[in-house]
């Protein structure tokens, strides 16, 4: 029998394109999720094959409930933002550390099998050591850092303390169709390509020598559906890096990203963004040996398909 899914933020970037995965496979799928960033409209095609709860995982009782009858909780809402959490920690304090903790001990009370959740390589902070290992000690340069690994942190005790499986999945730079380009906070790749599209110019951030490990949404979508699958023996209690295993810098992003569209723009550069790390790079060897991980879509072919995507029919 086909198991039951939750996935919290499920009208968000990533989790749509999780949700829209789970039902191509025939799953029962929940989306719990209040709209605050999520948009309704990156449900359109299968909204007739979910149950969806319009409230806030800030709210314990909708936790509780949204929990009854679920096998596997894949939690991916928070609100996902240095700057935003530079600006409001506290808000980003209640939005990823304490709704975890919710969800955990919702999901633990109906007797969910697994908890996967959605981490971040924020959580590295700017260790200058490449590439970043799972047993790094933190060096943690944001509120948001502070706070989405505060829920690693509450995912680990949870399995220790009573035995809940849980697996954390740390997210590097994840992009691909459905992010939203026009947001306060849009991550640079949509960005960038909306740029390219206009014949514009972006604003690079510092010199634009910084690098990160840019992963197309399809391998992060990968990484959950293993981290529900693997034995508990293998992944449970543990964190795993969601990456590509490769690095480029701003510049060269902006570069290639010219080249997938045709465009011909110079970039601006302004300050260094505040709480921002200067390299990111994933270790796969943990996820590839546990999980049997693969990289399935590389970066330029990411960005050929996300191009395609913000062109629109």
């Amino acid at each position: 029998m086909m198991a039951n899914y939750l996935v919290t933020g499920g009208a968000g970037f990533i989790g749509s394109n999780l949700v829209e995965a789970l039902v191509r496979e025939g799953a029962s799928v929940r989306v719990l999720d209040d709209f605050s960033t999520g948009r309704r409209e990156n449900l359109d095609g299968f909204l007739g094959d979910i149950d969806l709860v319009e409230s806030s995982i800030t709210v314990p009782a909708t936790c509780a409930s949204a929990c009854e009858g679920i096998d596997f909780v894949l939690h991916q809402a928070a609100l996902a933002s240095v700057p935003r959490s530079v600006a409001n920690p506290a808000a980003i304090h209640e939005a990823c550390a304490t709704a975890t903790l919710n969800m955990l001990g919702a999901a633990r009370d109906a007797g969910a099998r697994r908890f996967v959740y959605a981490g971040s390589s924020s959580a590295y902070g700017d260790t200058p050591t490449l590439p970043k290992v799972e047993s790094m000690p933190a060096l943690l340069r944001s509120p948001y850092a502070v706070a989405k690994l505060a829920g690693e942190h509450y995912c680990e005790a949870f399995s220790l303390i009573y035995g809940f499986e849980t697996v954390v999945l740390r997210y590097f730079n994840i992009f691909g169709p459905r992010q939203d380009p026009a947001s306060q906070y849009s991550a640079v790749i949509p960005l960038f390509i909306t740029k390219a599209l206009k014949g514009e110019a972006p604003t690079i951030d510092g010199d634009g020598e910084q690098t990160r490990d840019f992963t197309y949404v399809e391998n992060a979508i990968q990484a959950n559906l293993l981290a529900c699958t693997t034995d508990a023996a293998a992944v449970s209690g543990e964190v795993f890096n969601v990456g590509c295993g490769e690095r480029i810098s701003v510049n060269r992003l902006w570069e290639a990203i010219q080249e997938a569209t045709g465009a011909r723009v110079e970039a601006l550069h302004g300050p260094e963004r505040e709480g921002d790390v200067r390299d990111s790079l994933a270790s796969l060897e943990k996820i590839r040996r546990s999980m049997d991980y693969a990289v399935t879509v590389s970066l330029a072919e990411g960005l050929r398909r996300t191009v395609d995507w913000l062109e629109g029919p």
